[in-house]
């Protein structure tokens, strides 16, 4: 019988299994009970057809065509005394399109990786602290940012033609003032987010690169000032941020949210602003910089607004705890976050678009769930007729449901803390949420399959964290 798979739009992942990686106890102290692992990131150029692959420095395929459904298929162990890679990021040779791994840490180098050979490719030396994350550009793969201890974003490319000089591009100067923990691409390739331990958010303009030059390579571009500046979105160590669309998703430690906000006046759509458009620190009491919406001397526009906040409980003095949101065309845009013990929780933002409306103290099921997801937040922030959604198969789209007769205030309050847009300082609670029995398990990094059937969440324990949706529910065996 051959194999199913039930693809429930609206189904979130769920707990299939964990992975337990060789313990290596060269960096513990005394005081550990056990190595962490920081990043985990799918490899993104796979055919459809094959099985998705992901590397935490350890690389592993997960299939249904066995049991438990992880295969080992490569495994790097770096030897520089004074290496410890917490975060690697994706690329591939630009001539042989061969898979590579980038990765870097307190060496404050990137070592990139030949996947298929296991042998290091090529070392990228420039930053004067140690590196604390990786993104590989979406338009161009050669192309890929690292966000360091010495306050800076550097973009470097693997294209041979930058071999001499592989660092094409510095974003730094007057943005951050202390170290650095995230950076992040937007879709178009040409936007890049930073963040770190100045509670600082900035958003950069990535400039033109230099034209190809025979002999001596030219000089990286220095970019210094951020076309975007924030203080004021959170009050803590920021140690992840997103973009999704045109909006932003950020976190902070103690907080125990996750904020999505926008720029206002920022749309990718629009030509990119000059370097000479970057607002100054000429009033370096201004919280808030920004080139989209400038202040002036007789007004002051509003220059970003909060959106939404997802709940993460029992995070606490934790810091660098990563969210992951899977945003592909055509499918629910989900966002997962594992916290500091032994949760991992999953928010999918479509049961935002359908809203239950009241109308007069009924409900209504709205059946318009079609349209662009990040215009409909953007809706939903400034409409706040829509108080509730969610996804209920068996409420009739022509049908008005008395709330009083039909939910009890308990379904009512449970609804108002998962899809109540009208409150935004009011954080939603996951609309699932999967317990780890590892007790204290500290989920550091996110990961998400290109076509969203797996997640996996690396952290303490020594552990991965293997969820999926749509498992199939039958695996054919090669003896049938």
């Amino acid at each position: 019988m051959p194999s199913t798979v039930n693809h429930d739009e609206w189904d979130l992942p769920r707990l299939r299994a964990s992975i337990g990686f060789e313990d290596d106890f060269q960096y513990l102290s005394a005081d550990d009970q056990d190595t962490e692992f920081f990043d985990v990131k799918f490899y993104p150029y796979a055919d459809d057809t094959h099985d998705p692959v992901f590397a935490a420095v350890v690389i592993y395929r997960l299939t249904n065509k066995v049991n438990p459904p992880y295969e080992l298929v490569q495994l790097f162990r770096d030897d520089d005394q004074d290496a410890l890679n917490c975060s690697c990021t994706w690329s591939k040779d630009p001539e042989t399109e061969v898979p590579w791994l980038c990765v870097a840490g307190r060496d404050a180098k990137i070592k990139v990786y030949d996947v298929i050979e296991g042998k290091l490719v090529k070392v990228l030396v420039g930053h004067g602290g140690e590196i604390n994350d990786l993104a590989t550009c979406p338009t161009n793969s050669s192309l890929i940012a690292s966000a360091s201890d010495d306050t800076t974003v550097r973009i470097w490319s693997l294209d041979p033609t930058w071999a001499n000089q592989s660092c094409v591009c510095v974003l730094g100067g007057e943005g951050h003032t202390a170290h650095l923990l995230t950076v992040a691409f937007h879709s178009t390739g040409r936007y890049v987010l930073s963040a770190g331990h100045d509670n600082a958010v900035c958003l950069w303009t990535v400039p033109d690169l230099p034209p190809e030059q025979s002999g001596n390579p030219p000089r990286p571009v220095i970019v210094h000032y951020p076309h975007f500046f924030t203080s004021e979105v959170h009050s803590g160590i920021v140690d992840c941020v997103a973009f999704f669309g045109d909006l932003i998703l950020s976190r902070a430690c103690h907080e125990d949210i996750i904020v999505l906000w926008r720029i206002e006046g920022f749309s990718s759509q629009d030509p990119p602003p000059t370097t000479a458009e970057a607002p100054t620190t000429s009033d370096p009491e201004r919280l808030t910089r920004s080139a989209f919406a400038p202040a002036t001397a007789s007004s002051c526009p509003p220059q970003y607004t909060r959106l939404l906040q997802f709940y993460t409980p029992n995070c606490g003095h934790q810091f660098y705890l990563r969210f992951k949101l899977y945003h592909t065309k055509g499918k629910h845009p989900v966002l997962a976050f594992g916290n500091a013990h032994s949760a991992i929780f999953f928010w999918d933002l479509s049961r935002f678009y359908n809203p239950f409306t009241v109308r007069d103290g009924w409900y209504r099921y709205n059946t318009d769930t079609k349209g662009d997801a990040v215009n409909k937040l953007k809706d939903a922030a400034s409409d706040r007729d829509s108080v509730f959604s969610a996804r209920t198969g068996s409420v009739d789209a022509e049908t008005h449901v008395d709330i009083n007769a039909d939910y009890g205030q308990e379904t009512l309050e449970t609804w108002e803390g998962k899809y109540d847009l009208t409150r935004v300082n009011v954080p939603v609670k996951a609309h699932s949420q999967s317990n780890i029995t590892v007790k204290d398990f500290v989920g550091r990094q996110v990961a998400w399959s290109a076509d969203g059937d797996w997640c996996v969440v690396v952290g303490s324990k020594n552990l991965a964290i293997v969820l999926q949706r749509w498992a199939k529910k039958e695996i054919v065996s090669d003896t049938q």
